[in-house]
């Protein structure tokens, strides 16, 4: 996991490094003064929280936002606001950002919603690294399973794929059997939570 710390105010930089390096978290920490420097070092592959300020010289903290959740990163943005900024920084939570903080911020503050946010990007990781898997499962059935799966899926019963498909329902609970031990499910449940999984719906966890 890493903390990313992007604001042109060195004082505000130094000092956010300073207190979330001496608080309990298990996360490397880098600070860069311009989102261009942050975005040279190609770190939208990792995980974590970036702490983004929204008025910068060049590419300010909106564009920063735009182009991270654009690059479907599981970084989680959190936006640094001045006072005035309040109406922009509530636009930016529309466009992708998990919270923002008002400067000047307390140390409980920030430790709190840093905090979150390594939960949120460690819960889309572990999400992306399922969806990785149920993809690679349902690749793994041949054209004739998936049809299968598509309709298991519908909720429809084996008697009624059997009429649609043109088979027997003797086949399809064989095909049935042969997709759950492919995907190494054990229900219905299962099987539509893995689908739902693969094609990236956001309530699959929500499924368990």
């Amino acid at each position: 996991m890493y903390i990313y710390i992007i604001d042109d105010d060195d004082a505000v930089r130094e000092s956010t490094e300073l207190l979330l390096s001496t608080s309990s978290f298990d996360a490397s920490i880098q600070t860069f003064a311009s989102a261009e420097e942050f975005f040279s070092e190609d770190l939208l592959g990792h995980s974590g929280c970036v702490l983004l300020d929204i008025r910068m010289p060049g590419m300010d903290g909106v564009e920063a936002l735009k182009k991270i959740t654009a690059s479907d990163s599981n970084l989680v943005v959190v936006m640094i606001s001045g006072h005035g900024d309040i109406p922009k920084a509530v636009e930016t939570m529309k466009a992708g950002a998990f919270s923002f903080v008002e400067k000047p911020f307390s140390d409980t503050a920030i430790t709190e919603v840093v905090t979150s946010a390594l939960q949120q990007s460690e819960a889309q990781q572990e999400e992306a690294e399922l969806r990785t898997h149920a993809i690679a499962a349902i690749e793994k059935l041949t054209p004739r399973e998936k049809e299968v799966l598509d309709k298991l899926v519908l909720g429809l019963l084996n008697k009624v794929i059997a009429y649609e498909l043109g088979i027997s329902t003797r086949t399809v609970e064989v095909h049935r059997a042969r997709i759950m031990e492919k995907l190494d499910v054990r229900s219905l449940p299962e099987m539509v939570r893995l689908c739902l999984l693969a094609d990236g719906k956001d309530n699959a966890l929500a499924a368990t």
